[in-house]
């Protein structure tokens, strides 16, 4: 190794909203002398991004908006024969960070829903790799056993995880989507929080039902539940999925979630850009040129592994790395329930462009309502109007 004075080193300053890539920068501070990076986490980093306080890179969740093309540079020129491949990367998503012929943000990862289940009911499970909602119900309506009124059994409620209730009105068109500051399709939601309060009284028998069950098991978590034979699925993403220890997950299987042959990626995929502003562009595109190498990111698995880090985050920056090579032959190397089980990306859809602050909104706006509305056939309070008090109470 050629030895640099401190004085001609760059430093790479990142700001991000996924703490595990300091791990990262440490890693890549002691591969080479040439550049330092130096990372600080930053809960919403594009909030913090100006020309007078400007990072070299921004990775972060929820990066495309409708500034993205006038906050960052394009990165056009780190493909190339003897630079990053094109092909190496999830197209869909490397498609979701151009805009006209411009990449200005490239994919790092993302992560995709699922319903776990007991491993002595694989045989029961039509398809090898998914799962839609006719089956979800069908199987759970088997599944479920009542004694004197109530439910002491239940497959499957669609109230027990908020973020199944937006994955089902993401799949059934409801398009959340970037506006002042949020647009959607009423009808389509109207639609899909209808499907889910029949899924209620068509499996479960009604709201108060489940949540009688809830109340009464809940005191576990669900993947003890589906140990003990009281729940047959629950819903958990890919993130949380590869997290189980082994003495739950040596029990449980598992099935990605699509419905009309789409495969929903949850809406924190994670990108990286470089910001207009940036006085290291040079340097930063070296580190983005190292990040993106197949056996670069083999060695950061390892790396996590060896500091135990791969107990709390889940493969690169807590998702599926967005080079399919690396989620295809490197992950199952790591996560063994892996091998073979990845389904064919073609099947993958994205969420809209959603407003930077999408984050606030959804918790304290969008789940809140999807909760009420799939609970409740009288009208109720409109989303309209939370998101306008909303608006008012924040300004």
């Amino acid at each position: 190794m050629t030895f640099i004075s401190c004085d001609d080193i760059k430093t790479v300053q990142i700001w991000t909203d996924h703490p595990e890539f300091a791990l990262y920068g440490e890693y890549y501070n002691t591969m080479q002398n040439r550049y330092k990076v130096s990372v600080r986490y930053m809960e919403f980093p594009i909030a913090e991004l100006n020309r007078n306080n400007s990072p070299d890179i921004i990775i972060a969740s929820r990066m495309k908006n409708s500034s993205t093309q006038s906050n960052f540079k394009s990165l056009n020129n780190i493909f190339g024969s003897k630079k990053i491949s094109r092909n190496i990367f999830n197209q869909r998503l490397l498609a979701d960070g151009r805009i006209d012929r411009n990449h200005y943000l490239l994919p790092v990862s993302y992560n995709i829903p699922a319903l776990i289940f007991s491993k002595d009911r694989e045989q029961e499970i039509s398809n090898q790799f998914t799962i839609d909602f006719s089956e979800i119900k069908e199987s759970s309506l088997k599944f479920n056993t009542d004694s004197r009124g109530s439910y002491t059994r239940m497959g499957f409620s669609p109230l027990w995880n908020n973020k199944f209730l937006l994955t089902a009105a993401f799949l059934l068109g409801a398009s959340f989507t970037e506006g002042e500051p949020l647009a959607w399709d009423s009808n389509a939601l109207d639609q899909s929080m209808l499907f889910i309060s029949n899924w209620t009284k068509e499996i479960n028998t009604s709201s108060q039902m489940e949540e009688d069950f809830t109340f009464k098991y809940f005191y576990e978590s669900p993947e003890r539940l589906i140990q003990s034979g009281r729940i047959l699925f629950s819903y958990m993403e890919s993130s949380e999925l590869f997290l189980l220890g082994d003495d739950t997950a040596d029990t449980l299987d598992f099935r990605w979630i699509m419905e009309k042959e789409q495969i929903p990626i949850t809406e924190d995929t994670v990108y990286l850009g470089i910001p207009k502003w940036s006085k290291s562009q040079d340097a930063a595109r070296a580190f983005i040129m190292w990040f993106f190498k197949f056996e670069n990111q083999r060695l950061l698995l390892e790396y996590s592994r060896l500091n135990r880090i791969d107990e709390k985050i889940f493969g690169i920056n807590g998702g599926f790395s967005s080079l399919n090579p690396v989620t295809e032959q490197i992950y199952p190397l790591f996560y063994p329930e892996l091998l073979g089980r990845m389904p064919p990306s073609e099947y993958f859809v994205l969420p809209n462009t959603l407003p930077a602050n999408w984050t606030l909104l959804k918790e304290r706006v969008v789940l809140p309502y999807l909760n009420d509305r799939a609970r409740s056939s009288e009208e109720i309070y409109s989303l309209e109007r939370r998101l306008a008090d909303w608006i008012r109470l924040n300004r």
